[in-house]
């Protein structure tokens, strides 16, 4: 019993990994409402609520395309009901490149406009 629900598990994990992979992408008008303003006040250039909005991220695990370090700014999603900067994130690459993570960092989605 053990071993077929370790099956169907992975099946349904493989399953959701495959359409993560066609669908590795989101309009900006699916994004939660809390990542629209955080993309608005990428673009504005700021304040950003969070001390560590616009750090460098690192791209340690290759989950985003390979680039120089420093490429690549972090930004808080607020998560309402989180007491902490929660889990989603937008990376910012250069002007019109961003990507949103609600997962922190696991996986990404390029945010299409």
């Amino acid at each position: 019993m053990r071993r077929l629900l370790a099956l169907a598990l992975a099946l349904l994990l493989c399953a959701h990994a495959a359409a993560f992979s066609r669908s590795g992408e989101v309009s900006t008008a699916e994004l939660p409402g809390e990542a629209r303003a955080t993309l608005a006040l990428i673009k504005a250039g700021g304040p950003f609520p969070y001390e560590r909005d616009g750090i460098a991220f690192g791209n340690r695990e290759g989950r985003l395309p390979k680039r120089e370090r420093g490429y690549y700014r972090e930004y808080t999603v607020r998560t309402p009901g989180s007491r902490d900067r929660g889990a989603r994130r937008i990376v910012a690459g250069r002007p019109g490149e961003y990507y949103y993570s609600d997962d922190h960092y696991r996986t990404f989605r390029r945010i299409v406009e």
